[in-house]
């Protein structure tokens, strides 16, 4: 029996029930820290699939014992994570799904063509927030689970499917997934990655940098020192840095390397009335990381380069600005290019497309830093959503990728877990 064809054509046949699903997820506003009710409706999904489900909620206390806890203001109560585990019959292979379900905030209700949480369908598109990033990879990966279940197909191997909370600001809940002992052989993050097949992914470092002026009277305010001049200047230095690196780093997933590792400051703070003087002012930013990259040794460098930049202004060199790292952090990952999982992965999408996938590193951070480098888990990232399209206002994703990436994750499951 032709499996691979029986599951093109329940997934063909069952087409707008996929796009269904997808839609039910897009009209579920679940911002990070909202993602309580999004949560029932998969846990429902997973039940009614068959699947043994886990429905649990992170706790602080044992993730801040772990070394790649990222601290948050809040807790996960009314939070919890998602897991449903398709159990094979033995003697396969084991793969686990890895996605998140928390999307950032609407954003102005005017930049939005399609109302955020619409759902809308038009010109082969659905419109709404986590489109592309990432519940149309949730419902691409629960989906291809389905198609094999209601195919009447025995898989020799589990199938574990995640859906974890807070990715956006921290990556406690896949996290926690790992401290609970979720593991597979290999596994598939279907996050964005533009139906590329990407073993890799860039790092991400949020930082804060204070710069000290001096207070004056307006009226003698060429007795102080403005601080807003003073954080232009540092604000260049990082620019500086950002050239820096572009120059001196290199890596075979990102040819690209200055739209990989965009160091820049997002946000500059200043000032607290219209007509009085500006004594201090905060800069607020981020730059990211190369596969292989030392962290903790790119973030001395960015101190040292700074000070250094500005030494030349007498105030700054005096006074120099105080980075601070906080917020947001992400180690970069990998795994090799000839794993398993990525041979296989590509193969069945060459089967299903018809051609071969560009292998690629993603320009974005993402959850399979925790896979990898504690969850004994290679985990590769192949996801329908454009990582263009992440977190963009009148966010979308086409239908056409998310059927063709529904198939390849489904052929994906078949070949690496085996039919009974």
């Amino acid at each position: 029996m032709d499996y691979s064809q029986q599951i093109n054509q329940w997934i063909e046949q069952n087409r707008t029930s996929v796009v269904s699903f997808l839609q039910e997820l897009l009209r579920v506003p679940s911002v990070t820290g909202e993602e309580g009710p999004i949560q029932l409706l998969i846990a429902k999904q997973l039940k009614e699939m068959g699947l043994v489900v886990d429905v649990f909620e992170p706790s602080l206390d044992d993730l801040r014992k772990h070394p790649a806890f990222v601290e948050v203001s809040r807790g996960y109560e009314g939070r919890p994570n998602v897991v449903g585990v398709l159990n094979g019959a033995g003697g396969g292979k084991s793969l686990l799904f890895n996605g998140h379900v928390d999307v950032i905030p609407a954003g102005a209700p005017e930049s939005w063509q399609h109302g955020c949480w619409s759902g809308d369908l038009a010109d082969g598109r659905l419109y709404g927030r986590g489109a592309s990033d990432m519940k149309s990879g949730l419902a691409a990966m629960t989906m291809a689970v389905k198609a094999i279940i209601e195919s009447g197909i025995q898989l020799r191997g589990d199938v574990i499917l995640e859906y974890t909370v807070d990715e956006e600001l921290s990556g406690n809940g896949t996290l926690a997934c790992v401290m609970k002992g979720y593991k597979a052989d290999a596994g598939i993050c279907c996050e964005t990655s533009s139906m590329r097949v990407q073993p890799g992914s860039i790092g991400r470092i949020w930082f804060e940098i204070k710069v000290q002026g001096l207070a004056a009277g307006i009226q003698r305010r060429w007795e102080g020192i403005n601080a807003i001049e003073k954080g232009y200047i540092v604000t260049q230095a990082v620019a500086d840095f950002e050239r820096l690196r572009v120059e001196k780093q290199s890596h075979p997933l990102y040819p690209d390397v200055l739209s990989a590792i965009p160091c820049m400051v997002g946000v500059f703070e200043s000032g607290s009335y219209h007509s009085a003087f500006p004594d201090s002012c905060l800069l607020k930013g981020s730059m990211a990381t190369l596969p292989g990259e030392d962290s903790a040794a790119v973030k001395a460098e960015f101190i040292e380069f700074i000070c250094e930049k500005v030494a030349s202004d007498p105030w700054l060199k005096e006074h120099p600005p105080e980075v601070i790292y906080t917020g947001y952090f992400a180690e970069p990952s990998e795994i090799p290019v000839d794993s398993p999982i990525v041979q296989t992965l590509s193969q069945q999408f060459g089967k299903v497309v018809g051609k071969e996938p560009v292998i690629s590193g993603r320009e974005g951070a993402a959850d399979i830093r925790f896979m990898n480098c504690y969850g004994n888990t290679p985990t590769v990232i192949f996801g329908p959503g454009m990582t263009e399209q992440m977190h963009a206002n009148n966010e979308w994703v086409n239908i056409d990728d998310l059927i063709q990436s529904t198939k390849i994750l489904a052929h994906t499951i078949l070949e690496w877990c085996q039919i009974a």
